[in-house]
């Protein structure tokens, strides 16, 4: 498969900015797709984060392997030591979940300040993720919760707005952007497959042919089912099964490329998850 690229451009800039963002934070929100959850994991998350708390959230679990799903978090929990939960856009029974444990993973830092004879604060938060991994669809969820905008706060930033999400979270509203610096090529091809990377980097016929081999080894019936195919999966076949021909006789393989991606990224072949979890340490 060709390499894929994207604008290298600034990406110690944007570690930086990130980095600050995450110095005013007592727990970081770290969301992952749960489709990917360790392609979409940032490579150097620990020495992003430091030993600032989090909490860990699959999301789009609405579109990943519920069996497979359940492995994942238990594996996150046991390598990491955070908790980890499952999240969907679309449903909003998990909101209750993230503020408790957020409130749970800042109260060290709370009781100390108390210790130090300072006042209880609200625990101050931020979602951060990969491009496209649901972090917009985490804040609006909290921030429906809250809606009371606190403003700036004295002596931490000018620019950033906090939502108060209840009398114990500060949320701040702007979501942490890690920028994609991804020498693992795998991974990359992954983040493509759901849509976490721009279009302008790859090619759509690489990158679903490369989705089709993965979902042919995992799920092998649940795409020839979908496509209607008796025994090959691929590009070739599925254009084929539509009839969907160009000149020559020839599959438009193009056309399919698109359809395919995007039949995979709304979830209408099926639940899937692309990453192994018998893998290396994580995070």
């Amino acid at each position: 498969m060709a390499h894929i690229h994207w604008y290298p451009g600034h990406i110690a800039k944007a570690e930086k900015k990130l980095k600050e963002l995450i110095n005013l934070v007592d727990v970081v929100i770290e969301v992952l797709d749960a489709r990917i959850p360790e392609s979409s994991v940032y490579p150097d998350i620990k020495k992003l984060l430091g030993e600032k708390p989090r909490l860990i959230v699959l999301n789009k679990a609405d579109l990943a392997d519920e069996n497979m799903l359940k492995e994942w978090i238990e594996l996150y929990q046991k390598q990491t030591g955070f908790p980890v939960i499952a999240s969907c856009a679309a449903k909003n029974n998990d909101i209750s979940t993230i503020v408790n444990k957020v409130t749970e993973l800042a109260k060290p830092k709370i009781d100390k300040l108390v210790e130090k004879g300072l006042l209880p604060r609200p625990a101050r938060v931020i979602v951060v993720g990969m491009p496209n991994v649901g972090k917009s669809s985490i804040i609006n969820k909290l921030i429906k919760k809250g809606k009371t905008k606190v403003g700036a706060k004295a002596g931490v930033t000018r620019q950033q707005q906090w939502v108060r999400v209840n009398p114990k979270i500060d949320l701040l509203d702007t979501p942490g952007i890690i920028p994609l610096k991804q020498e693992d090529q795998t991974k990359a091809a992954k983040l493509a497959m759901v849509n976490s990377v721009s279009e302008n980097a790859y090619e759509n016929e690489e990158v679903a042919q490369e989705l089709l081999q993965i979902l042919a080894q995992k799920y092998p019936d649940m795409v020839k089912n979908y496509y209607n195919l008796s025994d090959e999966i691929s590009l070739e076949a599925i254009a084929k099964s539509r009839n969907w021909i160009v000149k020559n006789s020839e599959p438009d393989i193009t056309r399919t490329a698109v359809m395919v991606l995007t039949d995979f990224r709304s979830g209408r072949i099926g639940k899937f998850i692309l990453d192994d979890s018998k893998t290396e340490s994580i995070g």
